[in-house]
């Protein structure tokens, strides 16, 4: 696809939804990253909701580093794939202490070498925590919707990140995941896109097709 369309396709994100912040609730930086592991393979909803509970009680790093495991696990157990979640959080907790100064880490490769931070995770913290971009975070929205529009025919998220790179601008990389995401929850969902209605169809190579 060409650049002139994909700043189209954008255009019209924007239009449509304007300008989207993160889905997840937090009053922190290390609150959106606690937040942020436990999404993986849940959804929004589900972790606000634990979330909502879990903050009220701890707050900080120092907060999760003395948690023992099976506490944290009862609390965060809807949110799936609870044990190793867990582990992670606990984990990345007193990194953070011990290597950052209690302050979670701003920049990619920090990030990164914490305990569940993928470079998803991390594209989301540097976004929603510190307002920049070195990325754009590629969850399974994002990946779909950036298939179906023809901005990648890449298997992985870091490919079609790469991609989605290439044809936005810097300074467009902190919104292009949410718009990404909103579109792919409205219109452009996993079992049945609502091709009919889509205001993408005309730049869509999959409209009516999947």
């Amino acid at each position: 696809m060409t650049e002139k369309k994909a700043l189209l396709i954008l255009k019209k994100l924007k239009k449509k939804y304007g300008i989207r912040k993160g889905f997840l609730r937090h009053k922190s930086v290390f609150q959106l990253l606690v937040a942020v592991i436990l999404s993986a393979q849940c959804t929004d909803v589900v972790v606000n909701k634990v979330c909502g509970e879990l903050f009220k009680k701890y707050k900080t790093p120092e907060d999760f580093a003395g948690l023992k495991q099976r506490e944290l696990e009862k609390i965060i157990r809807p949110t799936g794939f609870y044990k190793n979640k867990a582990k992670n959080i606990i984990k990345t907790s007193r990194m953070i202490l011990k290597e950052f100064g209690g302050r979670v880490p701003g920049t990619m490769k920090e990030l990164i070498s914490l305990r569940g931070v993928a470079r998803k995770t991390a594209n989301i913290v540097l976004t929603e925590g510190f307002g920049r971009a070195e990325g754009i975070a590629v969850d399974t929205h994002v990946f779909r919707v950036s298939k179906r529009l023809g901005l990648s025919r890449r298997k992985t998220a870091e490919k079609v990140e790469e991609d989605l790179m290439s044809v936005y601008p810097k300074k467009d990389w902190r919104i292009v995941s949410n718009l990404f995401i909103e579109h792919g929850r409205k219109i452009c969902n996993a079992r049945k896109p609502i091709c009919g209605v889509c205001f993408l169809r005309k730049e869509c190579p999959s409209a009516f097709k999947v």
